[in-house]
């Protein structure tokens, strides 16, 4: 006669096994972990996306209630369904498309004229003072002399056109993205830079493999700021040069004509533009993080 002994193990397997529909604890102790991180992802999303959809909804029906009733005249506030006629109609004729084209072009092409300038711009103000203490003073006179005034000047020097408004578009994007640069590089922890100079980094492999990663976050930050201005310097050099093109000349086209809702649908495809701007360079923040 003979005795076969099992261990609780064996016996609780035997039974996980026998239970079909019991699932749960014959399955790996990773996937509730798992679950309640994805269940926590989404709570997550959905709070972040909520706040702004609310905001959204309450706006737009605070807008309808006050136009329905009245409160305020339609030339000041038009109704929604007007804007958003307005808004269809231009797209479908592609008036907003043709101007949308224009300003673009000129926002990037001031854009790019401006990380060209400031980038090499902030750095060299971070590494000599002599040179900060030169150029400064007209940095900061620049600054302090309002865009709108710049305009004329410009146009007067080169005339109509793409160039003048390009130019100026650059000198609204300059300066902050020239003392965010420099901020950043100013900022590098100076121990770094020694240990790189003791393994013999100097020169251009010192600013590409130390102080360019090491300053990165802020080049950054001066590239998103500069981007979203970029629409701001594009929309001014539009209004004083009356160009007939682009999105500001399509405001002051709506403005001529007392045409509220045009004018109210042009301001919705400049947010839209913003946002796309934005989100683009949140697209090359992301991009910065996966290749540092």
């Amino acid at each position: 006669m003979s005795v076969t002994t099992t261990t609780d193990e064996e016996v609780l397997l035997e039974l996980q096994e026998s239970v079909p529909g019991d699932t749960t604890r014959s399955l790996s102790p990773e996937i509730s972990p798992k679950r309640g991180r994805a269940t926590l992802n989404v709570t997550q999303r959905v709070l972040l996306l909520a706040p702004p959809i609310v905001l959204a909804i309450v706006l737009l029906v605070s807008w309808y209630i006050t136009t329905a009733t009245g409160s305020v005249p339609s030339f000041i506030l038009p109704a929604p369904r007007d804007v958003f006629t307005a808004l269809s109609d231009g797209l479908k004729s592609g008036l907003f498309l043709s101007n949308a084209l224009v300003t673009i072009q000129e926002s990037l092409l001031g854009f790019l004229l401006a990380v060209v300038v400031a980038l090499p711009l902030g750095y060299g103000l971070a590494k000599s003072r002599l040179f900060a203490a030169a150029v400064q003073p007209y940095l900061a006179a620049g600054q302090a002399i309002p865009a709108i005034v710049i305009a004329p000047v410009l146009v007067l020097w080169l005339g109509y056109g793409l160039v003048p408004i390009t130019v100026l578009c650059m000198l609204v994007v300059l300066f902050p993205m020239v003392i965010t640069t420099a901020l950043g590089v100013q900022m590098i922890d100076r121990t770094l830079i020694d240990a790189a100079r003791v393994e013999g980094a100097s020169g251009w492999s010192m600013l590409a493999y130390i102080e360019f990663p090491l300053a990165l976050p802020a080049i950054l930050a001066a590239i998103r700021t500069g981007l979203t201005l970029s629409i701001t310097g594009a929309l001014v050099g539009e209004f004083v040069s009356n160009s007939g093109q682009g999105l500001g000349a399509l405001v002051f086209l709506a403005k001529d004509q007392f045409n509220a809702p045009l004018l109210f649908a042009t301001l919705i495809i400049l947010a839209g533009l913003a946002a796309l701007y934005y989100s683009s360079s949140w697209f090359l923040v992301k991009l910065a993080k996966t290749i540092y």
